[in-house]
């Protein structure tokens, strides 16, 4: 499945719910957000449906986020039912690490492969900071909970925020020597609650390599995603540097986004949906509809160019 700029779409993030036990400063108000009514949302069905017609034409690669996905009720099933879908090779989560203790060994055994998790500060202080609740040490026991499990690689994903963690850059280099796992520093978008929040904090990540000119770059052969790799000599771990704002990779795109109340964004960086619910409800096909925002993709998007856009907040939208 192509869209018109020849990128090879097979790669679908679903956001099952916004709401978080956290509440980072970049991605949701401090108030929290209003619950939406359940029959908002897409129920486990409609997203079962979707995947397979989304994997009749070509995806196979499924992502879970939210929000914090491990706070939906039945994410276990859920996750045990996609996997059931021939035609998936890689089934995936984003989470905050929080509920791993509780759910990582249950996960693992109901399909899911590996999970990404969200960790901006290794300073206990600054992690209540930034996540405006949240303990440091709930997340290691994610970690480990995760490790446990058998899941792998297991990734780290860092937004690098001027003054407030760029100081740490080293640290979380250097937790890669010892530890299987992939760092991945993520520069900071305007995206929401956001924007304001971005215009004095954003560092791109040449940042890293400047101040850890050990790092060697690593021939990815099979590359899928949008990080460049690096590798401290001798470590375990790798570090990965994901530059939406400075190095856009819209030419290697290969994704959709649905948001957890059914609408479909070809594009993360755009106030562009389409109503997924509506359209269906209309009698269009989940398949149609699927090929339909995949001829919506842009080339790339303009976020870097001073455009004002995305409405929605970072928990609203998955990533």
């Amino acid at each position: 499945m192509k869209d018109h700029y020849g990128r090879k779409i097979n790669y679908m993030r679903i956001s099952i719910t916004d709401l978080c036990n956290l509440r980072c400063v970049y991605c949701m108000p401090e108030e929290g957000i209003e619950k939406h009514p359940h029959q908002k949302n897409l129920s486990f069905e409609e997203i079962l449906d979707l995947i397979k017609a989304g994997v009749s034409l070509g995806v196979n690669k499924i992502r879970l986020t939210g929000g914090e996905p491990l706070v939906r009720h039945g994410i276990v099933d859920l996750v045990r039912r996609i996997g059931e879908i021939p035609g998936i090779e890689d089934l995936t989560m984003t989470t905050n690490g929080i509920l791993l203790p509780k759910y990582a060994i249950d996960l693992k055994a109901a399909g899911l492969n590996r999970v990404n998790i969200s960790l901006d500060t290794f300073d206990p202080v600054k992690f209540h900071e930034i996540t405006r609740w949240g303990h440091l040490e709930d997340v290691f026991a994610g970690i480990a909970a995760a490790k446990a499990a058998g899941m792998h690689p297991i990734k780290i994903n860092t937004v690098l925020i001027k003054g407030f963690n760029d100081d740490e850059i080293e640290s979380f280099v250097n937790y890669t020597r010892d530890e299987a796992v992939y760092v991945r520093f993520i520069e900071l978008m305007p995206l929401g609650e956001s924007s304001g929040f971005a215009e004095n904090k954003y560092l791109s990540n040449d940042e890293v390599l400047k101040r850890v000119p050990a790092l060697t770059p690593l021939l990815i052969p099979d590359k899928t995603g949008p990080a460049e790799y690096y590798q401290l000599p001798g470590a375990k771990g790798r570090v990965g540097l994901i530059n939406p704002i400075s190095k856009h990779f819209c030419s290697e795109c290969n994704r959709i986004r649905v948001t957890t109340d059914g609408k479909i964004k070809p594009c993360l960086h755009s106030d562009f949906e389409i109503d997924l619910v509506a359209l269906h409800q209309a009698g269009m096909t989940y398949k149609e509809i699927l090929l339909q925002a995949i001829n919506k993709k842009p080339e790339k998007h303009h976020i870097n160019e001073h455009e004002k856009q995305l409405l929605r907040n970072m928990n609203e939208i998955g990533g």
